[in-house]
């Protein structure tokens, strides 16, 4: 009976480890803007980006990454709690970063930084 318990306890760990825990995206990213892109591959095949226009700590970001479903349904403007996954610095003046945001339903999207203005 104990080694049940012990299984059911341990699969509930397994279970609820799954959904993204919130306060792990502490960052605010704000969504003003976002747009689907068809961008045609060397091989002509169409890829559906979503590219989003946000601001982050009062700073001006693009956003990419490939649509998320078949639909190619556009994300909603408004706030999204996001997390910083890569930040690589090559020199003093070059960056890669890639944000999580995490959706209103707890499924997560990362997204690569693609542009900046001020």
């Amino acid at each position: 009976m104990k080694k049940i318990a012990l299984l059911v306890v341990l699969l509930l760990s397994v279970f609820s480890s799954a959904e993204p825990n919130p306060n792990e995206y502490p960052i605010t990213v704000h969504v003003s803007s976002a747009q689907l892109l068809v961008q045609t591959s060397a091989f002509g095949k169409g890829l559906v980006i979503q590219r989003l226009h946000v601001i982050i700590n009062g700073k001006k970001y693009e956003l990419e990454a490939e649509a998320r479903h078949q639909g190619h349904v556009l994300l909603a403007l408004g706030d999204y709690k996001a997390k910083l996954v890569e930040d690589k610095h090559k020199t003093t003046y070059e960056s890669s970063q890639k944000y999580e945001l995490l959706f209103p339903d707890k499924t997560t999207g990362e997204f690569i930084v693609t542009g900046q203005s001020e």
